[in-house]
């Protein structure tokens, strides 16, 4: 297992060509600030939001998959019509998923922060498709002890 200093993320981007790719990205997790905390992502939920935000306007049937095991690509076609829309995303790389759980493996120095270490959090604060996330204590919610996050992470 890795110790949190990078992961893999998930990432939508539109071109202005009229594609959409979606990728996994290798990348690095900042060290906690003192009101931070370093949680291994272990479960997220996927919402119409987080459908728009990954897929955008394009068209599904033209889904087509390359890259490698390790660095999978997905592409489609955006159609004409549904470009207007991704206008101010057009050629970003975005992370995708707006909430999720998981364990607190890093804590910054405040006394907050450290009283986190360890447990399972739900948390908000987008870029949840990843492995790893440094996010403020304020963004995290202690969940009951015993509580074990659903679901999956990237691996």
């Amino acid at each position: 297992m890795s110790d949190g200093k990078s992961g893999l993320q998930l990432r939508s981007l539109i071109k202005k060509a009229g594609e959409l790719e979606i990728s996994l990205l290798n990348v690095p997790t900042p060290e906690p600030g003192p009101d931070e905390v370093v949680v291994r992502v272990e479960a997220t939920p996927i919402n119409p939001s987080d459908l728009g935000l990954l897929v955008g306007a394009a068209d599904l049937t033209t889904v087509k998959a390359s890259g490698t095991r390790d660095a999978p690509v997905i592409t489609a076609k955006v159609p004409e019509g549904g470009m207007s829309a991704m206008a101010a995303r057009l050629d970003q790389s975005m992370p995708v998923g707006n909430e999720g759980a998981g364990t607190v493996i890093k804590a910054g120095s405040s006394d907050a922060a450290k009283a986190l270490m360890g447990k399972t959090v739900a948390m908000i604060g987008g870029a949840m498709y990843a492995q790893y996330r440094c996010l403020r204590v304020s963004e995290c919610m202690p969940l009951p002890p015993g509580t074990v996050p659903r679901g999956s992470s990237i691996r």
